[in-house]
């Protein structure tokens, strides 16, 4: 028998190099909710800005000693987590306040097939987020 999921939706953990940069960008630009911080036990001491996304939970993890940068390269640059989609109904509008923001979008408004339009931006410290907008 595999897992058992007890939630419909995953937490993603996310090592930020500033938490109130990461914050502004994903709860003050984005509109996601902070919803609590709290102590990281783990890796020399932090905080843990819990971030609500839907039903799935961002983790924007500062540690008191920032760890080195991973790889670059976007989405072909390395192995392992290399962004994350978020599903909207306002691509355009979104893409705009990014633009505003002087946020790096690394893919424009991009028409993938009938009915999917996408577009990729950068937060504060090089993770692509990506949203998707289906019709």
């Amino acid at each position: 028998m595999g897992v058992q999921l007890a939630k419909s939706a995953i937490d993603l953990g996310i090592v930020v190099s500033d938490g109130p940069r990461a914050l502004a960008f994903y709860c003050d630009l984005l509109g996601l909710e902070h919803v609590a911080d709290m102590p990281m036990p783990i890796g020399g001491g932090g905080t843990m800005h819990r971030v609500q996304c839907g039903d799935s939970l961002l983790k924007l993890v500062a540690f008191d000693e920032t760890p080195p940068a991973a790889s670059g390269g976007g989405i072909p640059g390395a192995l392992g987590l290399r962004y994350l989609t978020l599903i909207v109904s306002n691509l355009d509008e979104v893409l705009a306040l990014c633009v505003g923001a002087d946020v790096t979008v690394v893919v424009p408004a991009t028409d993938l097939r009938p009915g999917i339009r996408i577009g990729i931006v950068e937060d504060p410290d090089g993770n692509l987020v990506e949203f998707v907008e289906t019709s």
